[in-house]
């Protein structure tokens, strides 16, 4: 990695790390009963979708059309949209797929009778299937109401060019396992009440609380995680699961830059920026002791620490999902900084 073919700033994926992380989620299904679709909008990368699906993923999960058309391409025979689809061409785009390959599995949320609407609109030879998806108050979509959720449902099985399948949720952006627990028990209920085949839930902050409380539901769970897939040193270090459970993911990503200028003292311009690294969710976090990001900018970070003008330093990263996108290429590293191959994006 360090040799002349490559020039910096430079995000590179730990190979032992990546198949860590992928390995240790498809145990952890497998050992809870459930079935995974890992988040592909994590990623978009056909190296480690294939590496997810050897590993005993059921399929993939996306949050657009055009993601599914992408992972599509990647030879993907199951894909879940975790969102209502809406948009005429991705519709027509799936009627196309399912009407063309009897094994091809592409489900949908919906949350409105005007979604259906849609739906049934652009089906083809093989109706939609399509997950009712309850949401809470202050969340993102889904049925606020149990009420609207039944209703929705059985406004479903009456139309044509759509048809059942089972229920939707994400408890991601609650803010405790106390409410977790809550959201999950008006899953089951729903689960319950329409016979639901299947439920999916989503998210990597949580997966542990669905593993204990879904253990009894006759349905089938399919878990929808992504950014386990690489971890971080910030955000998902805080909040994964596994700092209550049995357990362990592993940072993957590491980027590398020069230091530009050291102007002031125990002052450092690092040449990376916004551009190269995620900073939405918390700034990169330096591998070295003594040293402070304390901000970045569109080509810069700006540090605290005594550095020297063309050191190379390495940073760990926050937040997976907005760290793959900034990259089209990343370099795949063993544990000497080896490079054994790459991971592409598409984006």
């Amino acid at each position: 990695m360090f040799g002349a073919a490559f020039t910096f700033p430079l995000m590179v994926v730990k190979r032992d790390a990546l198949e860590h992380n992928i390995a240790t989620m498809a145990a952890f299904t497998r050992d809870h009963g459930m079935l995974f679709a890992p988040h592909a909008k994590t990623h978009m990368s056909p190296e480690i979708s294939r590496r997810q699906l050897e590993a005993g993923a059921w399929g993939l999960t996306v949050a657009t059309p055009s993601q599914a058309m992408t992972v599509r391409g990647f030879g993907v025979s199951r894909i879940m949209v975790a969102n209502q689809v809406v948009d005429p061409t991705g519709l027509d785009w799936a009627a196309a797929e399912l009407a063309a390959d009897p094994s091809f599995e592409f489900l949908s949320f919906v949350d409105s009778r005007a979604g259906v609407d849609l739906l049934a609109e652009r089906a083809g030879a093989r109706p939609f299937p399509v997950l009712v998806e309850m949401g809470h108050e202050g969340g993102r979509a889904g049925c606020r109401k149990f009420s609207d959720l039944l209703d929705l449902a059985e406004y479903v099985r009456r139309a044509d060019g759509v048809e059942l399948a089972g229920v939707a949720g994400y408890e991601g952006a609650l803010p405790s396992a106390n409410e977790v627990r809550k959201y999950l028990i008006t899953l089951q209920n729903a689960v319950d009440h329409l016979r639901a085949q299947i439920l999916t839930v989503g998210g990597s902050q949580w997966f542990d609380v669905v593993g204990r409380e879904l253990v009894a539901t006759q349905a089938t769970i399919i878990l929808r995680s992504g950014a386990y897939v690489s971890h971080d040193d910030g955000y998902y270090r805080e909040r994964t699961p596994f700092n209550r459970i049995e357990g362990s993911l592993e940072p993957a990503f590491e980027i590398w830059a020069h230091v530009l200028s050291t102007p002031e003292p125990d002052l450092a311009i690092i040449g990376m920026g916004k551009r190269d690294v995620p900073f939405d969710e918390g700034l990169p976090i330096p591998r070295r002791a003594g040293l402070t990001v304390l901000k970045t900018q569109d080509q810069h970070t700006i540090v605290r620490g005594a550095l020297e003008v063309g050191e190379l330093v390495a940073f760990g990263i926050s937040h997976p999902c907005t760290a793959f996108d900034k990259w089209r290429v990343l370099p795949l590293v063993d544990a000497d900084y080896t490079v054994v191959g790459t991971i592409n994006t598409h984006f």
